[in-house]
């Protein structure tokens, strides 16, 4: 079944970055199969509410693409906060002042740019299986750019499967011409090179067109046709690939990640197909009048127009002596259809890595405590993964936001011989632990160490509760003084 859509989305879907023109222009071989293009195609236009087997008329949409990456997305980052800051080499005594300011006005960057949006964009990356963090210069900041999976094409690797080569892309509409900025990026040994090129085509137009200089678009007239800077180590490339951490079933050769709903498309196509029969089933029985042609006004030859298809005419208008009248009202089956459209749900939960009930009915959900057990446990373990790529990726963003602010701070790339991205910084992350970890389960356990003294009960109520020590105090007026938990705890 997926493969049949991927065969009607090639045909219906024209590709808004020809992969074989790109190919062509920058004379690079771009190692992305074209059954993994045509996927992270499907996966847009089923996130975009605009699934190929959507028809307004008579399939409905449950919309489940765009609530399922927004589920995961929100459980993923919901109370996370991450900071960068200085830290203090094994071979130095400190950190300089001017360094401290330096990653102060980085970590200024990295809120503003990526902490306070990452909600969303982990969203779009959840839903198109993967996303490119890509920070630049612009004036004295970092401003960090999201290329969604479907805006960018790696085109080399390292030995361990990382992206080390990649092609950005950017469209400019004007008038009736579409503009194209290729920007390649490639890293090889400690040289790594930046280069743009800009077509012209006509909107209608599937390809990338002729090449243009890239003053044409003035948003793009003080970019570099090519740069290139050699580090004196570097260990990433100037960009982030946050990949969702998923088996790829499309291509397993493919280093790109794939969609958190992969799996589940047939069943998502199934799921819209039950809800749509459900709808029409109301609709369908709605109450209506099966009447001879005497039971209509004199000249009245029309009927409400929500109601025209129920409604009959016949021409037998006497039966039994008397003007045919009958109620058209029929028993309705929609709990059966709403437990079988809950049964599909409950399987695309599965699929998709869910607990039972997230986006099923959660009145019809497992029953046992080893079932609910298990059914969550699923989903901490979806959320735990993504938060671990996600982690890795801004890690490694964090590594390209120092490399562009020691290239700043050496008064651009051009001249530059060679450029040392500091290492004394790191960069903390706190995640929401009872999203992974069972608090039923997590008190059980601190109960146990209460009870065994390896822990202070001031210890477990100030972690449980929250509780202040005059709080803790009054529940427990036999502590001493010099246990109080608040300058220990905080």
């Amino acid at each position: 079944m997926f493969q049949k859509l991927l065969e009607l989305l090639r045909q219906v879907i024209s590709k808004m970055f020809p992969k074989a023109n790109m190919s062509e222009a920058l004379q690079i071989d771009i190692p992305v199969s074209d059954e993994m293009s045509e996927a992270i195609d499907l996966w847009h236009q089923i996130y975009t509410n605009k699934a190929p087997w959507v028809d307004f008329e008579k399939v409905k949409s449950l919309n489940l693409g765009a609530s399922i990456a927004a589920e995961l997305a929100r459980l993923t980052t919901i109370e996370m906060s991450s900071q960068i800051t200085s830290a203090q080499t094994k071979d130095s005594e400190g950190t300089s002042e001017a360094s401290v300011d330096m990653f102060s006005d980085i970590n200024e960057d990295y809120q503003l740019q990526v902490i306070d949006k990452l909600r969303v964009q982990v969203t779009y990356a959840a839903a198109k299986g993967g996303m490119m963090f890509k920070p630049y210069l612009d004036g004295n900041h970092i401003v960090v750019d999201f290329a969604q999976a479907d805006q960018f094409f790696p085109i080399s690797f390292s030995s361990t499967g990382d992206i080390t080569g990649c092609i950005f892309t950017e469209r400019k509409f004007i008038g009736d011409k579409v503009f194209t900025r290729l920007e390649l990026h490639n890293l090889k040994d400690n040289l790594y090179t930046i280069t743009n090129k800009a077509y012209v085509a006509k909107k209608e137009e599937e390809k990338l067109g002729a090449e243009v200089p890239l003053g044409a678009v003035e948003e793009w007239k003080d970019l570099a046709e090519e740069a290139t800077i050699r580090f004196k180590e570097a260990a990433y490339p100037l960009f982030a690939y946050f990949k969702m951490p998923k088996a790829n079933t499309i291509d397993t050769s493919s280093p790109l990640g794939v969609s958190v709903f992969a799996d589940a498309v047939d069943m998502m196509k199934e799921a819209d197909r039950q809800y749509s029969r459900t709808l029409w089933e109301y609709e369908a029985g709605e109450m209506a009048i099966e009447a001879g042609l005497d039971m209509f006004k004199s000249g009245e030859t029309s009927l409400p127009e929500t109601s025209d298809r129920l409604f009959r005419r016949f021409d037998t208008d006497i039966q039994d002596g008397k003007p045919f009248y009958e109620v058209f009202n029929p028993d309705l089956r929609d709990d059966s259809l709403w437990k079988g459209l809950n049964k599909i749900l409950q399987r695309i939960e599965f699929q998709c890595g869910l607990a039972y009930g997230t986006i099923s009915d959660v009145q019809e959900v497992e029953k046992t405590a080893e079932e609910i057990k298990s059914s969550k446990q699923r989903s901490y373990s979806t959320v735990a993964d993504i938060q671990k790529s996600l982690q890795a990726a801004l890690e490694q963003l964090t590594y390209a936001m120092m490399a562009w602010k020691s290239i700043e701070k050496a008064n651009g790339v051009a001249g530059i011989k060679e450029v040392l991205i500091p290492d004394n910084f790191e960069v903390s992350f706190e995640w929401d632990d009872s999203l992974i970890v069972d608090s039923k389960s997590e008190q059980a356990i601190m109960m146990s160490e209460v009870a065994a003294g390896l822990i202070t009960p001031e210890y477990y109520l100030k972690k449980r509760y929250g509780m202040t020590a005059e709080q803790i105090k009054d529940i427990l007026p036999g502590m001493d003084q010099s246990e109080l938990p608040d300058d220990k705890l905080e």
